[in-house]
């Protein structure tokens, strides 16, 4: 009950800052346009890119095809132009209000002034998010080397951790093959995938059987998969099943030893465990049925509780879901709700990894951050 309270207070803010925001945009350019005939057109302009995103869910969910595709593609470019948009206009209402004392603009110019408040933010939005667009095709390799003081068989060997990919409108064929690539190149002996695998509902996946265009290489420990919250917004029923059938064991609270002893504690995701039996277990619970004298990573979606791990044994946490913010100044906001947002941190004897991600949610803009996979490879120090 108060699981099912929280979604609703959340959804309840967001949908708030979005109206609220689309308002405030939509009075300032219309008053902007004011010496301008016909502005019916930029009126029905505006109610249908302003729709587009909301629309796009809704229609997905029960009729999910190519139209739905095209309105998530242009909502989610709109929730861009919609947040960079509110931050450029209130930085020029602020500029008007300052200067007003010394009437730098003089108050017969204002409306002239006002027009080309418009049309410049709407210039420079669009350069960012055609920038930030570029950015979120281009993933790096993010690369970590980690000792560990526990002994495996062998001496080192390198895991490949993928997150948040966001399978479905936006991320499609092209990207799991470019993913397909970076990992060939790689060469890991083992892949881990770190959450939201699929974006939301699962139609525009199996139509297009989009999992099947990522191609491993050979991987001497395989592959696993954890949920993340999105894989439970798609409903677990069809997600789970539709990534299993790609051959990736996705762990469900469970600890497993791999050919080399190194032991995997995979997590489900913190958010939305409301429809699991017996709820998520808690890591004291998982501990208790793995050998804490090997090699203990856990892969938690959501980077919580750091300062904790290493009470348990834990080696090394691997996470993801911030995105680090994917667009700033929302990568000021991830950082101060996580220990650590994005990149490396060690908390006592444990080591702890948060990827930025592969996909995006919304937007397919990254502005201030990067989409990546991450390298890590492990070595014995005893």
């Amino acid at each position: 009950m108060i699981h099912g309270r929280q979604i609703v207070i959340f959804f309840t803010v967001v949908l708030t800052i979005y109206v609220l925001s689309n308002l405030y945009i939509f009075y300032k350019g219309y008053n902007a346009l004011s010496e301008i005939s016909h502005k019916r057109i930029y009126i029905v302009a505006f109610i249908l890119l302003a729709s587009t995103f909301i629309l796009g869910r809704i229609i997905e969910v029960r009729f999910s095809g190519p139209f739905s595709d095209i309105l998530n593609i242009i909502g989610g470019f709109w929730l861009a132009f919609m947040l960079y948009g509110t931050l450029l206009w209130l930085l020029s209402d602020i500029f008007i209000l300052v200067q007003k004392p010394f009437s730098i603009i003089a108050h017969d110019a204002l409306p002239r002034f006002r027009f080309i408040q418009f049309i410049s933010i709407t210039i420079i939005t669009s350069l960012l998010i055609l920038v930030g667009f570029i950015n979120a095709v281009s993933p790096v390799v993010k690369h970590y080397e980690i000792t560990l003081d526990k002994n495996f068989k062998g001496e080192e060997f390198r895991i490949a951790a993928v997150s948040d990919i966001h399978l479905g409108s936006i991320i499609r064929k092209r990207s799991m093959r470019h993913l397909s690539r970076m990992l060939e190149r790689k060469k890991p002996d083992l892949v881990l995938l770190l959450g939201d695998v699929i974006d939301g509902s699962i139609g525009p996946v199996i139509r297009g059987d989009l999992l099947n265009h990522l191609r491993l290489p050979e991987l001497p420990l395989g592959v696993y998969a954890i949920t993340g919250n999105h894989e439970f917004i798609g409903n677990p029923e069809k997600t789970i099943p539709y990534i299993e059938s790609k051959g990736i064991r996705v762990l469900k609270d469970e600890v497993i030893t791999l050919s080399n002893n190194v032991q995997i504690v995979g997590r489900y995701d913190r958010s939305y465990v409301a429809g699991i039996a017996n709820g998520r277990k808690s890591l004291n619970e998982l501990i208790n049925s793995a050998d804490t004298t090997l090699p203990l990573i856990v892969l938690d979606h959501q980077p919580g509780e750091l300062g904790e791990l290493h009470k348990y044994g834990v080696d090394l946490q691997m996470s993801g879901h911030t995105h680090d913010g994917q667009m700033w100044p929302l990568n000021l906001i991830t950082r101060a709700m996580f220990e650590l947002s994005h990149g490396y941190k060690k908390f006592g004897s444990t080591h702890v990894i948060v990827s930025s991600g592969f996909g995006i949610w919304g937007p397919r803009v990254r502005i201030g951050t990067r989409p990546e996979i991450v390298i890590v490879d492990i070595k014995s120090g005893s």
